[in-house]
Order: C-alpha cells, then sequence, then structure tokens
C-alpha cells in the first residue's frame, strides 16, 4: 500500500452530489465538495401532490465535474497524478430511459423539458398502479420471481417505473432502446461507453429492484414481462444478463472526462452501488448489525455470511442478495420511505408564514425579511428537539404514524399515509414534533422486529448520515425504543467514505474491500446508550403504534377497495 496514493468517492444524493478525497493508506479526507442540484433546488419536473419526483441528467453531469474538480482544486492540483480509482454510489432505484448508445433520453434535444425522459427518483410513486399489477401478476408463476425482494414488489423500483413511463408516454416509449439506473449510468458516462448493451450492472441494484438473481439465471424470463404488458416484449434482451460486484472495475477514465477533470486515463472506475450499500462499508458494517442510513429516507442494511441465508427468505424487507453490499456475503435491505423528509414536512408546515407573509412586511425590507427567515428556519428543528426533550414522558400524548410517504418495510404499501392522532387544544408544535419522531422510531424497531421474527438476529445498530450525526435527541430516543446502543460513525459524509473503500480495491491497493474497510474506516464518535428506565414506557406507546397502523392502513385500504367497486 503506497502512502502516497488516493482515491475519490462521489455520493449521489435526494438533493445533491457530494465528492471527495481520501487517502487510500488511512482514509483520511483531503478535500470534498457537494453540488446542489439547480433544477431540482427550482422544483422543476416534480410535482409532489402527485407523487412525481424526476431529475435532470444534466444536475447530475454538472454536479459530478463540479465537485471533483473542487476538490482537486482544495486538495492541490499535486494531487490529482496521484488519483488512482473513482468509485460512485447513488440513490435508488432511480432508473432513466436511454437510447442504443445509451444516451439518456433527457440529453436529446427533443426531450430536454419531458420528466418522462429524466431519472425516475426513488421517491417517485406514480407506479403504484403498475407495482400492484407486478405483485397479482407475479402469483401466476410457478416460480416466486419476487421471493429475494420480500416478497412484495414496490412502486419504488425499477420494473414498475419503466413500465409507468412507458404506458404514458408514447415518444418516450418509441425513444426507449433500454433502462439504467442512475448507479449503473455514471461509470458508463466516466468510461466514455457508447453502447447500452455493454453498460457493466451493478449486482447492488439489479438484485435488489430489478428482479435479478443467480437463482433465475438473470432476469425473469421474457415471458413474464410481455405477458404482464405487450409493451415490456423483449425489453429483458436489451437489459443485461451478467451482473457486478462493486470491487470489480466498470473500465478506465476515458479521455474526454479525463481532460475535463484534469485526471489521468489510467484512473479505473469502479462499478458502481446505491448509496446505504456502499455507506454501510463506509460505516464499517459488522455481521447482524444493522446499518442505518438517516437522511430523507431511511436505508437500513444488514450483512450476514452466505452460509446463513441458505435457504432462509426474510419476508416484507427490500431484498436479499448475495454481493450486494460485501461480496460474499448476503445483504439484506430496508428501510423507511420518509425520516428525514417527515422533519422536514413538519418544520415547512409551520414555517408557512416565514414564507408566504413575511416578504410582504411593511416593517422590514426584503433583504432582512430573508436573512430573517433563513435564521429562523436554520433554528427550528433545534429548538423543536430541545423544547419536546423537555417535555415529560406521557402515554396519552399525541401518537403519529410514520408513512407521510407511504412504507417501505415491513410489507411495502406506497398508497399508505401518515396519522396523527390525539390532537387537543394543547397540541403545540414541540409535542406534535414529539409524536413525528416517535413515529420514525417506532417505524424502526418494526423493522428489527420483522428481521428477529424471520430469524435473523440484529445485534447492534450503526447510525450514518445527517440525522444520526446532527440531532441526538432523536438519536437517544431510537437506542430507548429498540434498548439496543447506537454507535455514530465518525466520518461526516460515510456514504462517499464508502464509495472511496470500493475505489481503492477496484484499484488494487487491497484485495478485498474488508482491508480497504480496516484500514480507511477510523471508528466512531459516539455511542447513544439506553436509558431501562424509559422502555416500559415505549413499550407500551409502540403497541399503540401497531394498533394505530393497522387502524389507519385499514381504513386507506378499505377507501381504496370501495372506490375501486363504485367505478
Amino acid at each position: 500500500m503506497k502512502e502516497d496514493a488516493y482515491v475519490i468517492g462521489v455520493d449521489y444524493g435526494s438533493d445533491s452530489v457530494r465528492s471527495v478525497i481520501v487517502n487510500a493508506g488511512n482514509g483520511k479526507e483531503l478535500a470534498t465538495s457537494v453540488f446542489y442540484y439547480p433544477r431540482w433546488q427550482k422544483g422543476l419536473y416534480c410535482q409532489a401532490s402527485e407523487n412525481q419526483f424526476r431529475q435532470h441528467p444534466l444536475d447530475y453531469v454538472e454536479g459530478l465535474e463540479h465537485t471533483i474538480k473542487a476538490c482537486i482544486a482544495k486538495a492541490g492540483t499535486e494531487i490529482a497524478s496521484k488519483i488512482k480509482a473513482i468509485a460512485v454510489d447513488t440513490t435508488g432505484s432511480t432508473p432513466v430511459a436511454i437510447n442504443q448508445q445509451g444516451v439518456p433520453l433527457a440529453l436529446l434535444p427533443e426531450f430536454a423539458e419531458n420528466p418522462n425522459a429524466m431519472f425516475v427518483l426513488w421517491k417517485d410513486h406514480t407506479s403504484v398502479q403498475e407495482a400492484a399489477q407486478i405483485n397479482q401478476h407475479a402469483t401466476q408463476f410457478s416460480t416466486n420471481y419476487l421471493q429475494y425482494v420480500g416478497g412484495i414488489y414496490s412502486s419504488e423500483w425499477f420494473w414498475a417505473k419503466l413500465l409507468h413511463i412507458l404506458r404514458v408516454d408514447e415518444q418516450v416509449r418509441q425513444a426507449c432502446y433500454s433502462w439504467v439506473e442512475h448507479c449503473d449510468w455514471v461509470p458508463f458516462l466516466l468510461t466514455g461507453g457508447n453502447d447500452a448493451a455493454a453498460i457493466k450492472r451493478s449486482r447492488c441494484a439489479a438484485g435488489h429492484k430489478a428482479l435479478w438473481a443467480a437463482e433465475f439465471g438473470g432476469l425473469p424470463p421474457n415471458e413474464f414481462f410481455s405477458s404482464l404488458d405487450p409493451l415490456l416484449q423483449g425489453f429483458t434482451e436489451r437489459l443485461f444478463k451478467d451482473t457486478y460486484t462493486s470491487d470489480v472495475a466498470a473500465g478506465n477514465l476515458c479521455q474526454e472526462w479525463a481532460q475535463r477533470l484534469g485526471l489521468s486515463a489510467d484512473v479505473v472506475v469502479g462499478v458502481g452501488a446505491f448509496d446505504a450499500h456502499m455507506g454501510a462499508v463506509g460505516g464499517q458494517i459488522e455481521p447482524y448489525h444493522l446499518s442505518k442510513v438517516m437522511g430523507t429516507s431511511t436505508c437500513d442494511i444488514l450483512v450476514a455470511p452466505n452460509r446463513d441465508m441458505e435457504g432462509k427468505l426474510v419476508s416484507g424487507i427490500c431484498g436479499q442478495v448475495d454481493g450486494s453490499v460485501i461480496p460474499g456475503m448476503s445483504g439484506l435491505e430496508a428501510g423507511q420511505s420518509a425520516f428525514g423528509d417527515t422533519y422536514a414536512w413538519f418544520k415547512n408546515l409551520i414555517a408557512w408564514p416565514l414564507h408566504n407573509l413575511l416578504s410582504g412586511s411593511s416593517l422590514i425590507d426584503v433583504q432582512t425579511a430573508g436573512a430573517l427567515r433563513e435564521e429562523a428556519e436554520g433554528k427550528i428543528i433545534p429548538e423543536l428537539s430541545r423544547q419536546a426533550a423537555l417535555l415529560p414522558l406521557d402515554e396519552e400524548a399525541e401518537l403519529a404514524i410514520d408513512w407521510f410517504n407511504g412504507r417501505r418495510t415491513p410489507d411495502a404499501n406506497q398508497l399508505l399515509e401518515g396519522t396523527i392522532t390525539g390532537l387537543n387544544l394543547g397540541s403545540d408544535a414541540p409535542r406534535v414534533f414529539r409524536a413525528l419522531a416517535e413515529a420514525t422510531c417506532f417505524g424502526a424497531r418494526n423493522i428489527v422486529e420483522r428481521f428477529r421474527a424471520e430469524g435473523v438476529p440484529v445485534e447492534g445498530l450503526i447510525g450514518i448520515g445527517g440525522v444520526a450525526k446532527k440531532s441526538p435527541y432523536i438519536m437517544q430516543m431510537m437506542t430507548d425504543v429498540l434498548q439496543m446502543p447506537i454507535r455514530i460513525h465518525q466520518f461526516e459524509h460515510t456514504c462517499a467514505l464508502g464509495a472511496a473503500m470500493f475505489a481503492a480495491t477496484v484499484a488494487g491497493l487491497y484485495i478485498k474491500v474488508e482491508d480497504a474497510m480496516e484500514a480507511m474506516g477510523g471508528g466512531f464518535e459516539i455511542e447513544y446508550q439506553p436509558d431501562a428506565n424509559n422502555a416500559e414506557f415505549y413499550n407500551k406507546r409502540y403497541q399503540r403504534y401497531l394498533k394505530l397502523g393497522a387502524f389507519t392502513e385499514q381504513m386507506i385500504v378499505g377507501a381504496d377497495e370501495f372506490a375501486s367497486s363504485n367505478g
């Protein structure tokens, strides 16, 4: 291991992309840069009320170039010649329609403003109907093609999104040659790919979202999809059969991107993966320790030796895939569709006057109004947390369900909605915030209990991501609710660090990614311990949460069935 070897990890999140340059010998960060997607920041191509969330590929391309060049400038241009590899993680499932050359349709002039030609962000739920049809259709086959995704296909995933786009947009349908995940397209871009058939597909993305399994010999057969809808005829042939773990190289940096970034064409580019899976590696995941990437949503990742998972299928989770996190181990994924998004929704709700009234004030000028709004918004969540922590524990307090963006796990159902009960004239903002925080923690407990009920032990928790680092109040509540310690990883940009670890492995600096984890990890900065005095209180509140959730689900499902039966 040479001391002067450096690698780049690129982490695409929901709102921004972040790149880091890391010393491959010890994991120390030399430079980091973040780029907020400008089109996304303006709310372009999205309709939140319709659950439509699309992102333009130019946001991704511009962010990739900006952050890597900024990192090199910060670290010093002499570092550029010592960078050995780049690896990328992204949100998922976030796929896009491409032509035969592998170009996203939105990068073509005729599709530049068409949301259906853009990346369909993970949180886009416009394909709820298609997901339901896939679930019903799968029951007609002797082979259970949903067995490795917990038995339920989600509207957040690959095939449901493809079918929806093909159905609603004839122009895109005619131009769409294939369909590719964000984490697979960026390495293809960096390596100068020009043939969609040559895209190296990530084992992580393919197994967890696209129904790929070695046991099936690849994807389900064409008949499975064409008999669901003739629009899917032939797509399996134009997609992929083989998949690759992220310790495999996608290729070398092409001349165009080497020049754009100021790097050598000898730089190796690794096969991509989803952010939570690389984040688990960056957070130094251990077998049977649940890695919780806590941001806008949560992605919960657990790894287990393959021998322990033989013949074992966990129902109601997002997937279990050999090699999706660490090659040679089974990666199991679960999560919550809204976590930080729940707190952000409540912040925006109570900040409505700041956005809609302050700018029209006759008492202060526009510049002062803007500064005041920014200052107040930045204090809302920290002050709510402080005030909520002072409230006495009360079994009869306001209670909430955390399905504000549907339910990811256990048992995916994106039609479900959030609930807040027990409101009265004494219900103020801290009390409601406490109920929302409890709900997200109870949702986390529900996931842990599903793993255990299915025979998969959860021996510890590892917290990474923005909420884990910034909210001691929620972390302490979570450890009390779960009655398990939670270790918070010291590295701020853990997903990007995980990508850097894979980059170091792809470059040949380490034989396997576990070696990179050990050398580059850095350990944990804090460990929250559960308060045993609160265990009984949260046990009782959790049982109320389960009952309220069951009632909420019954009401929503019943209403949908009633609406369907009455035309």
